[in-house]
């Protein structure tokens, strides 16, 4: 190794993030380098039970880790989609259900073809051509990448895990190659003196409480809303997007288990903001995401505690937050990952995914000592699309609501969107055209669901499906049902599957 590599990387910060980032650049970038993870007991984590989405998968399996052994330590559940009750009117309910619907037809995408069928009388719901939906809501699960003998892909999933329980998967896994933790609260952080130099204001070490200097060559921060580096030491500054997504709080409780183990997240809206459940198998995350200018703390936590469906495990904890990201991901020699670089509400599971996006964007664009600018700007510039592509899919969760029984969900019907958004509803509300752009992380079958489900339907259908007739239309629909509603019955309980395959 030549004296321009980084030799030493210091990771502020444990918990998933920073677990994640020491597991995956020990794994790929380990050799002949050190590096030092820094975490208090003291401090806690807020992991009440995490729900993800499919890209997890690749995480894990670019570690190497083994699928059975991480679902018995986390007390993991396959998780098949998201299912949103009362968004678009009070007492309806959709799915947000991960992979394919339907089958497409030359370029023209499934969706196309089942407006046009709507159009001729036909009754089916959308989500009747989803082998997910209808797997989720039979609670069964499988693992099937394709439907035998036919073209149509198989089971797309996710997980639903403990949190802190994968944070320790992790650092086990991390410190077996070679990863050092130290025990200790950062208390002060140490810049490079202003000289002139090209790396004035670089960070050089952090100091603990105890007294103690580690150096680095280059620090991630994983100090969740605290930013101890790259706000409080960097004063890289903050984009704030409360005005677009105003929740700005939540509470957070554990439940005893009760019931059968649902393979999806349930996402309910309420008065003045929206309730997770996460399935685990030892017990059920819960929490209430809310917007304080509509709701007390006290009547936010009256309302989770009225909708538990068991047993509380520990007393309600509360946090305050604000929507936006960090001006800068990568300011000087310091990243941040997690919190410490943004928040967007979990209403899609995305947090996880946004750590897993950033440590593959570091490993891409690695840096030496010399901490080339186009390399960080790109980095940057992928971080801003990825933040704002998932903000805007959230903003249409609220903007697209029919509800109006609140102050709340009155002002939802009057947001100001982003002009990216209000082009894309503009495209789907023509002739129901959905693309999908910069690799954006939401699929075209994603926004789909999600507009179909909140009540927005397209003026006219695509000119390209009149060229089925009615009889051909019909076939092609049935046979899909067909196939699909045979091929869940096919499958086993969800319960059952991880018992047989996954429990200890």
């Amino acid at each position: 190794m030549n004296d321009n590599q980084i030799k030493d990387i210091v990771i502020v910060g444990g918990g998933s993030s920073g677990w994640m980032a020491a597991a995956m650049l020990a794994k790929t970038l380990g050799k002949g380098r050190q590096i030092t993870l820094i975490e208090s007991e003291s401090i806690g984590i807020l992991g009440v039970g995490e729900a993800t989405i499919p890209p997890i998968r690749l995480f894990n399996n670019a570690l190497g880790i083994n699928e059975v052994d991480f679902i018995r330590h986390t007390q993991a559940t396959f998780k098949l989609g998201i299912q949103f009750e009362n968004w678009g009117a009070q007492g309806e309910s959709y799915m947000h259900a991960f992979g394919d619907i339907g089958r497409g037809l030359g370029f023209t995408s499934f969706h196309h073809y089942w407006l046009q069928a709507q159009k001729m009388g036909n009754s089916s719901g959308f989500w009747d051509y989803s082998l997910n939906y209808q797997a989720a809501k039979a609670n069964k699960f499988t693992k099937m990448e394709q439907i035998a003998g036919t073209p149509l892909s198989g089971i797309a999933y996710a997980y639903h895990f403990d949190a802190v329980l994968y944070a320790d998967f992790l650092r086990k896994f991390s410190e077996q190659l070679g990863v050092k933790r130290i025990e200790g609260k950062v208390v002060e952080t140490n810049l490079q003196a202003s000289t002139g130099a090209v790396d004035d204001g670089f960070i050089r070490s952090v100091t603990l409480e105890n007294g103690e200097h580690v150096t680095g060559d280059l620090f991630i921060d994983c100090t969740g809303f605290s930013a101890l580096l790259i706000e409080k030491a960097l004063k890289t500054g903050f984009t704030d997007w409360s005005h677009w997504l105003p929740m700005d709080r939540a509470i957070a409780v554990p439940t005893e288990s009760n019931g059968e183990l649902i393979p999806y997240t349930r996402s309910i809206a309420h008065k003045a903001g929206w309730q997770w459940q996460i399935p685990l198998q030892h017990r059920v995350g819960n929490g209430h995401v809310y917007c304080s200018k509509y709701t007390s703390d006290e009547e936010a936590k009256q309302t989770l505690l009225n909708n538990l469906s068991g047993k509380m495990l520990a007393e309600p904890r509360m946090f305050k937050f604000t929507t936006g990201m960090r001006k800068k991901l990568w300011n000087k020699n310091c990243v941040a990952i997690g919190l410490s670089s943004g928040f967007l509400e979990p209403l899609e599971s995305t947090a996880l995914h946004l750590v897993q996006a950033s440590i593959t964007r570091l490993i891409i664009l690695f840096p030496d000592k010399q901490f080339h600018q186009a390399d960080v700007d790109e980095f940057n510039r992928q971080s801003t699309v990825d933040y704002e592509k998932i903000r805007d899919f959230i903003i249409l969760h609220y903007r697209a609501t029919k509800r109006d029984d609140s102050a709340f969900w009155q002002a939802c019907q009057k947001l100001e969107i982003p002009e990216s958004l209000q082009q894309k509803i503009d495209l789907f509300k023509s002739h129901g055209r959905i693309f999908r752009e910069q690799n954006e992380l939401f699929s075209e079958a994603a926004w789909q669901q999600v507009m179909l489900g909140q009540g927005l339907m397209p003026k006219s259908v695509h000119p390209v499906t009149e060229q089925l007739s009615r009889e051909q239309l019909e076939e092609f629909l049935n046979n899909l049902t067909s196939i699909i509603n045979k091929t869940v019955g096919n499958m086993p309980d969800h319960g059952d599957f991880i018992a047989k395959h996954c429990a200890s």
